[in-house]
This record gives C-alpha cells, sequence and structure tokens, in this order.
C-alpha cells in the first residue's frame, strides 16, 4: 500500500469540505450575535476595555467590532464587512451585520443535506437582483433642500443612538455642516465629510452649547504674546514653508578660515530671514499661519508690522483655512500675489474654553469647510457624541447625493421578503428553495427589532407578514418602541435607499464568498502550537 503523501507542512492546521463551511457559519453566527441587541430605539449599550486600558461605550455595530480581536478568519471577515459599511455610508453597521448572519444560517441546512453551495450562491445572486429592484419600486423621492425631510431621515438615523434625549440638537448640526461643505462639480453634488468638517471634542459645559461654526476653529495660540488676539477683517496669507533659517537634511558642517566668516555666515542666516519677513510684510496681512516653524528674528519683524503668527498647523487645518477664507496654500513667500491672500474671513479671534486656547476664524463670507465644536460631561460621552455624528452627517451627505428615501423600521426588509417569495413560485429548479430561504432571512430585522423592545415576536410577526402578503402595504413595519405594527410612513420613520441598498449588497456578497470556502489552511508557527 502506498504512503500518503503529506505536501503541506507539519504545523499547518486544515479544514476541509463541510466542516469548513459549517464552522464559517457558525463563526459568522457568533459575530452576529454581539451586536444582535444593539439593533433599535431599544438598544443596549456595549463596554469595551480596549487593549491600553481604555474604555469604549457605543452601540454602534462598527465600534464595536473594531475594538473586539477576534481569531476565526471568517469572523475576521464579518467584521470587516461593518467596516465598509461604515466608510461607504456612515449607518447600518449593525443591520449589515446581522442581515449577513442570518443569511447563512439558513443556507446551513441545505448544505447539510449536501446540496452544492453554488447552487445557493446562484440563487442569493439573483434574489439580489430582486431585492435592489424592489427598493427601487417602494422608494420615493425628497427634495434635499426640504429642512423637514432632511431631519426625519437624520432622525430615523440617530433614534437608535445615545443622543436620541437630545433631542434634534445634533440633526440639526448634521444638516448644517453638510449644507456647508456641498459643492458642485460637473453637475453632481460633492461632499466631503473626512476633510473639510473637523470635529473639536471640549470636555466641559452643556452639550446645548454644541454647535457648526460659520468658519473654522483650531487649537492653536499665537506665538508671541504682543500679537494681536482680535483682528476684524483680516488679511490671511498660508504658508508651508519654515520662516527660519533652512536646517540641512542630516549633519551639516562648515569650515571658517577667517575670524569674521562666522560673522558672515549669521548676517546671511539673518539676511534670508529678513528677505522672506519683507516679502510677506509687502502684501500686508495681518493673520500670518504655516505649516513649520517660525524662528524668533522672524517673529521679531511681523510684529513690528503688527502681524500675528500661527506656526506648526497641521496640513489639514491649513486647507481647510484655505477653503474657508479663499486663500491659497504658497510654498516661497517670494511668490505672494494679492490674489493668494484671503479676505473672506470676517473674525480672527483667540478664546480660551476650558484649559485650551483656540484661535478662531469667524464670520466667513461662503465657507466651504467647516468646524463643529461639540461640548460634554466627559471624554466617553463625547466620544460617543461624535460618533453618532459621524453617522448622521454620512446620512446627510447620501440624501444631497441620491435624495430618495424607503420605509425603514423594518418595512423595507418585508417588501423584499414577500417580493422574493413571490419569484421564488417561478423558479422551476433546485435553486428555489435556497431564494425562498433567503426571504425569511430578511425578517431578522424586523423580528430583532421586536426582541429588542420585548414585544411577542410570533404574533406580531404573523401580523406584519399578513399585512404584506398582497405586496401592497409596503409601508407597514415595526414601531421599536413598543413593539407594535404600525404605517411607519405616519411616524416618519424613513432611511435613504443608498444606505440599505448597500447594506444588502454586502450582507449577500459577503455570504456568497463564505459560502464556497470549502478550505480552510492555517500555517501555525512552532512557537504558537
Amino acid at each position: 500500500m502506498q504512503q500518503p503523501i503529506l505536501v503541506l507542512n507539519t504545523n499547518t492546521k486544515r479544514e476541509q469540505g463541510r466542516k469548513a463551511q459549517l464552522g464559517n457559519i457558525s463563526a459568522a453566527q457568533a459575530v452576529a450575535g454581539i451586536v444582535r441587541t444593539t439593533l433599535g430605539p431599544r438598544a443596549m449599550l456595549k463596554m469595551i476595555l480596549d487593549p491600553m486600558g481604555g474604555i469604549v461605550l457605543t452601540n454602534d455595530g462598527n465600534a464595536i467590532l473594531r475594538e473586539i480581536d477576534v481569531s476565526h478568519p471568517a469572523a475576521k471577515s464579518m467584521i470587516e464587512l461593518s467596516r465598509t459599511q461604515d466608510e461607504e455610508v456612515g449607518d447600518g453597521t449593525t443591520s449589515v451585520i446581522v442581515l449577513a448572519g442570518e443569511m447563512l444560517t439558513v443556507a446551513k441546512p441545505f448544505l447539510e443535506e449536501n446540496m452544492h453551495p453554488r447552487t445557493v450562491v446562484m440563487s442569493y445572486i439573483k434574489a439580489l437582483d430582486t431585492a435592489l429592484e424592489t427598493l427601487d419600486e417602494i422608494a420615493t423621492e425628497v427634495d434635499p433642500e426640504d429642512e423637514k425631510a432632511m431631519l426625519n431621515v437624520i432622525r430615523t438615523c440617530l433614534g437608535t443612538k445615545y443622543v436620541r434625549r437630545f433631542g434634534d440638537l445634533i440633526c440639526n448640526i448634521a444638516i448644517q455642516a453638510v449644507r456647508r461643505v456641498t459643492i458642485t462639480e460637473m453637475k453632481t453634488k460633492v461632499v466631503d465629510i473626512k476633510r473639510y468638517i473637523r470635529v473639536e471634542k471640549i470636555p466641559g459645559g452643556f452639550l446645548e452649547e454644541s454647535k457648526v461654526l460659520n468658519g473654522i476653529a483650531i487649537s492653536k495660540d499665537i506665538v508671541n504674546p504682543n500679537m494681536r488676539r482680535k483682528i476684524v477683517n483680516p488679511r490671511i496669507i498660508l504658508l508651508d514653508s519654515p520662516l527660519e533659517y533652512k536646517k540641512g537634511e542630516s549633519q551639516t558642517n562648515m569650515e571658517f578660515t577667517k575670524d569674521m566668516d562666522f560673522e558672515m555666515a549669521l548676517k546671511m542666516e539673518e539676511a534670508y530671514i529678513k528677505k522672506l519677513c519683507d516679502d510677506i510684510i509687502a502684501m500686508k496681512p495681518t493673520v500670518v499661519c504655516t505649516e513649520k516653524g517660525v524662528s524668533d528674528y522672524a517673529q521679531h519683524f511681523l510684529i513690528q508690522a503688527g502681524i500675528s503668527v500661527l506656526r506648526r498647523l497641521r496640513k489639514l487645518d491649513n486647507v481647510r483655512i484655505a477653503r474657508a477664507v479663499g486663500a491659497t496654500i504658497i510654498n516661497d513667500p517670494a511668490d505672494l500675489k494679492e490674489e493668494h491672500v484671503g479676505k473672506g474671513c470676517g473674525l480672527f479671534e483667540i478664546r480660551k474654553i476650558g484649559d485650551d486656547y483656540f484661535t478662531f476664524f469667524e464670520e466667513c463670507k461662503n465657507p466651504k469647510a467647516c468646524t463643529v465644536m461639540l461640548r460634554g460631561a466627559g471624554k466617553d460621552v463625547l466620544n460617543e457624541i461624535e460618533r453618532n455624528l459621524q453617522d448622521a452627517m454620512h446620512v446627510a451627505r447620501q440624501l444631497v447625493c441620491d435624495p430618495r428615501i424607503i420605509p425603514g423600521g423594518g418595512a423595507s426588509e418585508m417588501a423584499i421578503a414577500s417580493a422574493l417569495i413571490k419569484k421564488a413560485k417561478t423558479i422551476k429548479s433546485t435553486q428555489q428553495r435556497p431564494f425562498e430561504a433567503l426571504a425569511s432571512a430578511f425578517e431578522i430585522i424586523p423580528r430583532t427589532l421586536m426582541e429588542n423592545c420585548g414585544s411577542k415576536v410570533i404574533r406580531v410577526m404573523t401580523e406584519l407578514r399578513a399585512k404584506h402578503a398582497d405586496g401592497k402595504e409596503t409601508t407597514w413595519g415595526v414601531d421599536g418602541n413598543s413593539g407594535k405594527v404600525v404605517d411607519v410612513e405616519t411616524l416618519k420613520i424613513v432611511e435613504p435607499i443608498s444606505v440599505k441598498a448597500q447594506t444588502i449588497k454586502t450582507a449577500i456578497e459577503s455570504s456568497c464568498m463564505l459560502l464556497r470556502i470549502d478550505d480552510i489552511v492555517s500555517g501555525l508557527a512552532a512557537k504558537e502550537q
């Protein structure tokens, strides 16, 4: 008898066939189980201790899973989904994990019956097209300029979050901030939240003091106490070069042969700095900001000219100021022209908030960048409010870019489920059963909403199915507070179509990918064994 040939290293761990597939499904169920209770307005919070000893208190799916350390490859893949969802649309991070977990759960019986995973995957992909078509059918268009319509959508997004108790404050901040940075390029609206909206979290004060500034605030003070701290209608110059003598990249040696050479070298340095300052002063600015250092000698000339100076700004802060005040960032002061000077700012002022000094560029004429000031009781609370605000801003951005909304509260999922069941009757092949099973997987969202607020799940679920059975009542869903079946349009529970479409695409595509894995090889190093 022939000896078995071992191709793989003896240290590697290998799972094949059904065992690998069922293991992946169990891992996905475990991840979905972690965040399932954080769905809906009656959501619970999770407290996570990070490796540095810090505490994360949140019910945001992405923030929870980001802090959890998992070893199973399929579980890692599931956690990536919520990160993708957060980066793409900002909301629905919990739904996507719960939905993907359930889609894999309903596929488990078919694998146990030895149905080929490819059959299940094909029917899932077919179902994805039907689901997206159904979303398009039930979507209604809104005007992104309509304050009320925007508020309804953002209220639904924040209805499940910590800031819900503070009314519409965060909703209004999100709408204002997004509108401020919206620009139109080639007939499409562009909203860059990451680059042009800065959230400054300042512990202390009341949340009610939070606001969107009509300009920029940065946590910097002027370099010299003799400079002016308040300037009305400032002329602003932005630089990304140092106002000091150039230092060598590495070690620099200078050889002096005469006794006057050292003085000559010093005079050359001083002349170089004076020329830089003269070029700047010629433009008659009142504020100069640079990303690099400013030497004491340069400060001396600039103070005499009545110029306030900020140094070592972050690149992004400089870009925001440039966009808000209409200035251009210049590398060499010799190239300065009148059009490079920012004149769009009404007030430059330095104020002390809490323990820190903040520089404000306010009353800008048409700022396309802004700062959101958040005040709150403590660091943990502020971090959670910021996460909620980011979600709200992303949802506002989605509405500006694609102003279509669909009913929330599990109504759109039920509409998709009834459409899939109807479509399944037209399929004559073996793909019919997985197609029907996927319809039941969509019901996990309304069912979880009911479970989280403690209603009688079976009775309410049957009632909801009956409403959606004929396909006409597409706006009936679950009230996440009471657990009853309601017309969600009358309660104004709506969400952007782009968030829901992204959730469904991500969930179905990831479950298809995990179902197609039939071999897991993990190479363990000898020391790990």
